[in-house]
This record gives C-alpha cells, structure tokens and sequence, in this order.
C-alpha cells in the first residue's frame, strides 16, 4: 500500500492503581517500566506544549476520523484533550484515558472550561480496561506511539473497536522535526528496557500496517506538516523542550552530572533548530496520519 494524499459540562475521573512488586519479574519490571513513563510525562508543562505547539493536531485528526454527534469515542494516551475535547464538543461520547494522573487531572479542567463532557480515566494503552468491539471510533494523536511495546498497544486499540468502526492515529514521522529530535536525544538517554521500540516508528504506514495487519481494510496514510512559529530561535526551542517536555526533561537529568554531555546536547538541539527554520524562528513538524476501518463490519 503506498500512502494515499487527501487531505452543563461533566467530567469523571477513574483511576487504576499500579503498584510494583519484587523481586523484578517480568510483570512487575513491566509496571515498574509505565511508573517510569507516568512519572515522565507529569515532568516540566505538557498541557503548554499542546497549547503552545501542538493544539492544531486533535481537529486535524478528528476531522480525518469524521467523528460524528451520537458516536462512541475513546482517545487513547490523550493528554490532556487533545482530540478528546474537541470530538465532544462534535456531540460525541468521548472516553478519554491517559496512563499519567496529572494529564487526566488537566484534561478533566481543560474540558470542564471548554464546556465539553468527557469521561476521564488513567488507563494503560498496553491493557485497556473496556470490553471488545466498545467504541465506534478509537483515535490517538501522538500519544499511543509512546507505548513501549507496538504490537501490544496496536492489538488493544484493535480489540476496543467494534467491526466497521474506525482507527484514527496521528504520529511524529521518524524523518521530521520531532522524529529527529529523538535521534540527538537517543545517544544522551538511558537505552531502552529490551523490547521497548522507538516511538516515531508509528510515523511509517508500512510499520503500522504491519501492526494491524488483516484486520484493517480502507486504510489512508497521509503526511502532513505542522507550522510551528512559538519559538523564535533555536535556543527558545531547547529552553522550551527543556522545561516544558517530559521525554527531554529526562534525557537532560541522566547526563546532569556531565557539564560537557549538558553542553553538547545543548549545541546539537540548538543546530536541529537552526536547520530546519524556515525563516523568522517559523518550522515543521511532519507527521503521519492514519486512518483505518476495523474489518468484519
């Protein structure tokens, strides 16, 4: 398949505790591995990097899904409303689910001042706590790429829709901006737990078509860019990412006892930027997104 261009509020709250045993099994060294991820993304102010950055994306991808009034919708690692909010306000009825407590606690004010009615849950997107075939339309935009484990995460979301029903994704193309980013971050990280696979791998159709395999048919895949003008330099960019984002808030904490690692990653951050400004501080951020109908419906 070669990608085909087209271009009175109420909010609830459930959370799932996780707790982490000994000795490190492989479950519990799974759970210890999303404590690690929840407590990342509650690092620095994602809300502001949506809001700042990234805020264009939910419509552009509930529009891709064509959510409907009356449809039952879960927005998978959904932040803090991304798509969530803006399907709801559609007339749909949103479940949105996010593996972090702060970003669900975020989501459920961010909606309450939008006037939006979505169930908020902390959830895991690995194990999702909903019956099979549950929604009409399971959506998520940069978020459910994070799972560490692909085929997992892509099962769940498979299981959740009911035959007929659509998959939409929204994922940061590992050739972009956000996807490069990544790549000069990944020599100064911890590595990955074994198993674990990069996350802007959900920016290539052929590895997510892989994923879902057969049980998926009508399937766009579309490259898009997003303009990005919130930061006029390239250090703006790296003190932005460096205060505000999770995964860089934690690559800078693991090299914080190396002064000349600090610097270095600083300098490669500052070139990313400059090489892909457009002019006036303005950049792209390509990303993919996929949308797919459930086969058997």
């Amino acid at each position: 398949m070669s990608p085909t261009t087209t271009v009175q509020t109420t909010t609830t709250v459930r959370e799932d505790t996780v707790t982490i045993d000994t000795p490190l099994t492989q479950a519990s060294a799974d759970r210890a591995l999303k404590q690690r991820h929840r407590a990342m993304w509650a690092l620095g102010d994602y809300p502001a990097v949506v809001r700042d950055v990234i805020s264009e994306l939910g419509p552009v991808l509930v529009d891709a899904c064509g959510i409907r009034p009356g449809e039952r919708v879960l927005d998978v690692a959904a932040g803090d409303g991304n798509v969530a909010i803006p399907a709801a306000l559609r007339g749909a009825h949103v479940v949105a689910g996010d593996l972090t407590p702060e970003l669900v606690e975020a989501g459920t004010r961010r909606a309450g001042a939008a006037g939006a009615q979505v169930d908020w849950r902390v959830e895991d997107a690995e194990a999702l706590p909903h019956p099979d075939a549950a929604f009409d339309v399971v959506t998520s935009c940069v978020g459910v790429m994070f799972a560490p484990h692909h085929q997992q995460a892509a099962d769940e979301l498979l299981r959740v829709t009911r035959p007929g029903g659509r998959i939409g994704l929204l994922s940061w193309t590992p050739e972009g901006f956000i996807g490069q980013m990544f790549a000069v971050m990944r020599p100064y990280a911890l590595p990955p737990p074994p198993g674990a696979q990069p996350p802007p791998l959900w920016g290539r159709p052929e590895h997510v078509l892989e994923l879902l395999g057969d049980r998926v048919e009508d399937v766009v895949a579309t490259r898009r860019a997003l303009r990005v003008g919130a930061f006029g330099t390239g250090q703006a960019f790296r003190d932005f990412f460096k205060a505000c984002y999770g995964p860089t808030i934690v690559t800078y904490r693991h090299i914080a006892g190396d002064p000349e690692r600090v610097a270095a990653l600083d300098a490669e951050l500052v070139a990313l930027a400059e090489r892909h400004d457009l002019g006036g501080g303005a950049m792209e951020f390509e990303y993919l997104v996929l949308t797919a109908r459930r086969a058997g419906g």
